[in-house]
């Protein structure tokens, strides 16, 4: 190992357990913290633009001007700095989902269904590298398993909160049909540009509204 490799003063080296679990060490002191969160913030940049699979530890710690040791010190393995990476932006996501279980109930349906519609494109404008990471060839670890789960816990209570009035089945039976509505909207993005976008997201729009209206059964100035 050398001088450029060896922890810094006030850092906590990596444990044995975590070394061998490929676990992110949790830092003990502010310092510890302040760095893990650049480590992220770069490995996030890297992930957007290279992918998974193209990036490297290497490139991570270069771009957050730090150490390769200095990773490593807080991620063993590329996998450990995706899944912290993944758990810090899933925190961001159900913020938002969060705010609008709160807001569904005086939404009327038309404004709900745009929210919907908009809400993974807000936020993975604002996390490029969180496609790259959760929408992986092969199949999905369990944290993925796990995420998708728990959005579709949120959709449905979004969708319970704006209409208490149905029986709950109905709306589980909801969620997944709208989670992927809302991430067809991220990839008509992705696929179209210009005027020709603007008249799909409408389209998408309309279709959202539409099925919210007639399965939930609103009723007149809902």
């Amino acid at each position: 190992m050398s001088s450029t490799d060896l922890p810094a003063p006030g850092d906590t080296p990596l444990s044995a357990t975590d070394a061998v679990a490929g676990a992110p060490r949790a830092p003990r002191r502010a310092r510890g913290q302040l760095r893990v969160e650049a480590l992220l913030a770069a490995a996030a940049e890297v992930f957007a633009v290279k992918g998974f699979d193209a990036a490297t530890m290497t490139e991570i710690a270069a771009q957050s001007e730090s150490s390769i040791g200095s990773l490593y010190q807080f991620f063993r393995t590329k996998e450990a700095v995706a899944e912290a990476l993944v758990r810090e932006q899933m925190d961001a996501l159900w913020l938002r989902l969060d705010s609008l279980v709160e807001r569904a109930a005086v939404l009327t349906t038309s404004g709900l269904g745009h929210a919907l519609a908009v809400c993974f494109i807000e936020f993975r404008a604002d996390h490029p590298s969180f496609a790259t990471l959760v929408e992986r060839p092969g199949p999905p670890s369990p944290l993925v398993v796990g995420v998708r789960r728990k959005v579709r816990e949120r959709v449905e209570a979004i969708l319970a909160s704006h209409a208490p009035h149905v029986e709950r089945k109905t709306l589980r039976a909801m969620a997944p049909v709208v989670q992927h509505v809302m991430k067809s909207a991220v990839q008509l993005r992705g696929d179209l540009e210009g005027a020709e976008l603007k008249a799909a997201a409408r389209e998408l729009d309309t279709m959202l509204v539409g099925y919210l209206v007639a399965r939930l059964q609103a009723g007149p100035g809902r």
